[in-house]
This record gives structure tokens, sequence and C-alpha cells, in this order.
């Protein structure tokens, strides 16, 4: 049986909705052991701090029935100057399955490349395939349906938009983007998306204006405006960007029962008013929640194929 790897989210386009299906059931049966997942090991390197990935990642191996490994760099040969490669092929032969956090998306190839079990994307700096998995989970749970539905993203070019120009286009759900001039999304993923769109139906249109993006949009979303390693960046963003606020006037051109939806961590006043994170529209702790359970359909899905 050839490996599987979640590097990007095009790697299960054509599994998607069965993924999103099998999370659903996985919720459902919280704490239903799975026979492909029990007394296996995965290792969860982080090169970045977290909250939502790694409690969910931790929590998903041991309700599913398997038993997971906390590696920071810091206390790896990796952190001492030992090869992506060489690291690959030492832990592929004591480990089940990787999840890596990493700042680089070239190391997370390389160690996806000379690994003979799967290798899962858990953030780097082009994508972030596990959040699309729960977004997208929470959109079935609360719309019902992707093709035909509008979601509008407000904010950064940054890896949480690549990811969710290539699902957004893969499910045939249509998306408006507004970034300010100068942050918008990586040109590559652009011309990928509009590419799968062609053959989805979705529409993808990119601009600089908020206001028109957000008109009839379904799905609101947004995400920080300083990623981590940007801190240089702070105070020039947060001047471009606060055009780009997700407050109360900016989503009355919304349709009246959008959701809106948030990665989190949030700096509520920033990319989003506190009106907008705790109103009835908000889901972004049923998005947290949810990456347990996708968490959980990516480990099932990759160690069953």
């Amino acid at each position: 049986m050839v490996k599987r790897d979640l590097l990007s989210i095009q790697d299960v386009r054509d599994d998607f909705n069965e993924i999103i299906e099998l999370s659903l059931r996985l919720k459902r049966s919280r704490y239903q052991k799975q026979s492909v997942v029990e007394g296996r090991t995965m290792g969860m390197i982080f090169e970045k701090p977290s909250t939502r990935t790694r409690v969910s990642l931790e929590t998903a191996i041991h309700q599913l029935g398997g038993n997971g490994i906390y590696l920071n760099p810091n206390d790896m040969q990796m952190g001492r100057g030992e090869t992506v490669e060489d690291t690959a092929r030492v832990l592929s032969g004591m480990l089940d399955i990787i999840t890596y956090r990493a700042f680089s998306s070239e190391n997370m190839r390389k160690l996806a490349e000379h690994s003979s079990v799967p290798i899962v994307n858990a953030l780097d700096d082009r994508e972030h395939p596990l959040q699309l998995l729960a977004d997208f989970l929470t959109i079935y749970e609360k719309i019902g349906k992707f093709s035909g539905k509008k979601m509008c993203y407000v904010g950064d070019g940054n890896n949480m938009l690549n990811s969710t120009l290539l699902t957004c286009a893969m499910t045939g759900m249509d998306l408006s983007v507004a970034t300010p001039k100068g942050y918008e999304p990586k040109k590559e993923y652009v011309e990928k998306a509009m590419s799968i769109a062609r053959e989805t139906g979705s529409k993808i249109e990119i601009s600089n204006d908020p206001v028109k993006a957000v008109e009839n949009a379904n799905i609101v979303s947004t995400d920080v405006w300083v990623s981590m390693g940007e801190e240089k960046e702070k105070a020039a963003k947060e001047k471009a960007f606060l055009p780009y606020q997700v407050n109360s006037k900016l989503t009355e051109g919304a349709d009246k029962n959008f959701i809106f939806m948030h990665c989190l961590p949030a700096h509520r006043g920033l990319e989003v008013t506190d009106e907008v994170a705790d109103s009835v529209h908000s889901v972004i702790f049923q998005e947290a929640e949810n990456r347990l359970h996708s968490s959980k359909g990516a480990i099932v899905y990759l160690l069953s194929h």
C-alpha cells in the first residue's frame, strides 16, 4: 500500500467529502476507538507554539486508541543539526504517522519525501489543510452544502487564504477575497484555484474592496493580520489592515443568516470586533472544536489508505 500524505488540501481533493463525512461520524461517536488506529503511535513535531493544533491532535489520537508523542525540535537532534531527511528516516522506522507544524514548507516536503509513513501538514508558511477540514466540517453542519454558497475572506493573503482558495474551488463554493494592496494571495495559489474552479463552477474574485467582497456572503471569514514570525511588520500591517476589520458595519451586506469564521487565536479589536466574534452569527468555537473531529478524520483516512 502506497502511503498518503496531507501536505496540501489538494492532496485529498478526490476524497474531501469522504473525509468530511468520516469526521462527522467520528464526532457523533466521540470516544469510539478505531481498529486502524489502535496500538499505533503518532509523532507530533512542533516548531511553532500551538493551542488548538496540539490539543486536537493529541486528543484525537488518544480517543481513537493510539498514542501521541510531542516532539519539540529543541529537544531533538533535528534542532542540533540533524537533517530533515535523516530525521524522516529515523522517525518513520518507529512511528506510524507524523504531524509537522513547520516554519518552512520546503522542510515539510523533505520530511514527506524521505518518510515511509504518512505526513500531515499541521501548518507551514504556505498552507494549513487541517484547519480547512475543520472549517468545512463546520460549514457542512451549519449550512449543509458547499456548491453554490459564497464565502468571503477579508484579511491577509497568508497560508490560511491559500488553503481557502483551493478548498472553495475544489468544492464548488464561490469565494470573494478582499486584502489591502500589497497583501494579495500568492499568484500561484490564485492560478491553481482558478484552474480548479473552471472544472467545478466555483467563482473566485480577488479585490481590495471589503464592502463589495462581503455582499451576500453566506460565510464571512478572517484571520490574524500579523502571523507568527512577522512581529517586525506589526505596526505597518495594523495600519494597512484597519479598513478590513470585520465589524457589524462591514457585515451588514452579508446574507442575513451568514456565519462568521476565524481559525483563532483572534486578536479582538483588530481583525474582528467583539460584537461579531460573540454574535449569533459566530461559529468560531464550534469551528475550534471541530479541529478535534477533522483531525480524527484525517488520521483515520491516512492510516486506512
